[in-house]
């Protein structure tokens, strides 16, 4: 678990929150049990000095972790200090004393007090209800509430189908878009079709990866799926729109795949946004246009090819077309080329256009 000041994107940092609990760990053992007895607990993760700041009072233990010692001493009324890689129970039956002027929307006081601690922390706080047996986790702003695996497993079920008619769409629309770029025909509304299907499947996955870590061990199989469905669908996106984007001012790969990232649904659907994310803007018919792409995502289809290789190519030929119309001889003079490379280049070109 990684520390309070680890530079953790949010993504990662609630996914690794929720591989905490998750079945098959010594952590969710010890809920289970705290559950079926009703006893309710505290349970603060990690014991740097921002949580002792809020720690009054307590039995000091330094004892190993266990699920039953944990179990054991949630029978009293007190909160559980645990150390951040979860080895050491430090504090058992200690008083948390958090900033009362932090904001809380919680009504129970355990879990006011473990919102406003989780807050000024940044550490991982649970809070297992008493009377509903509910086991909510806070981290920092985030709350979540944890739900029973059957719930979970059909949910994610539910999410892998719906991944697979989403690449099964988006395998369609590259299909499409290959056709139409070695014709020449290519429209921005086509390249915005793509792209768009791309970051609908990226959601999809993202629910499912979510689903994957709460399910901790019992997830492996839904796992093994989830691989299946997007492999290859990252590094084709990241081709497609090195291909189309215009390179001008600080517009980069990067800040085109974060910015798509951070549409709501309704602005995922607007293709004109969308183009325009891509540096294409001015005429009403945008979308209309034929582009000409540079050829990353088509050369890299090609066996054998590094990307290095490829970037090479792009930069002499400059579009996927000059790629094609080339001879041998003029790819051979390419820097990571030769002759039997460009033979073999010219061979994929043919062999992918049929």
């Amino acid at each position: 678990m990684p520390a309070a000041d680890d530079p953790v994107d949010e993504k990662e940092l609630f996914l690794d929150t929720l591989r905490t609990v998750a079945p098959g760990t010594m952590l969710h053992e010890a809920l289970e049990s705290i559950i079926r007895a009703r006893t309710g607990a505290l349970v603060v993760i990690g014991d740097h000095p921002e949580v002792m700041k809020v720690v009054s009072g307590g039995l000091r233990l330094d004892c190993p972790f266990g699920p039953s010692r944990l179990y054991e001493l949630a029978k009293m009324d007190g909160a559980i200090i645990i150390d951040r890689d979860i080895k050491k129970i430090v504090l058992a039956n200690a008083q948390l004393i958090p900033d009362p002027s932090i904001p809380s929307e919680e009504t129970g006081s355990r879990h006011r007090t473990a919102q406003r601690t989780a807050k000024e922390t940044g550490a991982l706080v649970i809070a297992v209800s008493q009377r509903r047996n509910v086991v909510t986790l806070y981290r920092g702003n985030m709350r979540y509430v944890v739900r029973e695996i059957g719930v979970t497993l059909a949910k994610a079920n539910q999410a892998l189908q719906t991944l697979e008619k989403f690449r099964s769409i988006l395998d369609q629309a590259r299909i499409k878009l290959t056709v139409l770029e070695f014709e020449g025909v290519a429209t921005v509304g086509d390249v915005v079709w793509t792209i768009q299907r791309g970051e609908m499947l990226n959601r999809v996955t993202r629910e499912v990866e979510r689903y994957v870590a709460e399910l901790g061990v019992e997830g492996r199989l839904i796992e093994m799926q989830l691989k299946e469905l997007i492999s290859g669908v990252e590094p084709e996106a990241s081709y497609t729109i090195r291909d189309y984007i215009v390179q001008d001012g600080d517009r980069t790969l990067k800040s085109v795949r974060d910015q798509l990232r951070a549409l709501s649904f309704d602005d995922l659907v607007d293709q004109a946004l969308i183009a325009r994310i891509l540096g294409f803007t001015g005429a009403k018919n945008v979308l209309d246009e034929i582009v000409s792409p540079r050829g990353y995502r088509i050369l890299s289809k090609l066996p054998h090819i590094p990307f290095s290789v490829v970037d090479n190519i792009v930069g002499v030929f400059g579009n996927l077309q000059d790629v094609i119309k080339a001879s041998p001889e003029e790819l051979d003079k390419v820097e990571g080329v030769g002759e039997s490379r460009a033979r073999g280049i010219k061979e994929g070109l043919r062999r992918l256009r049929q």
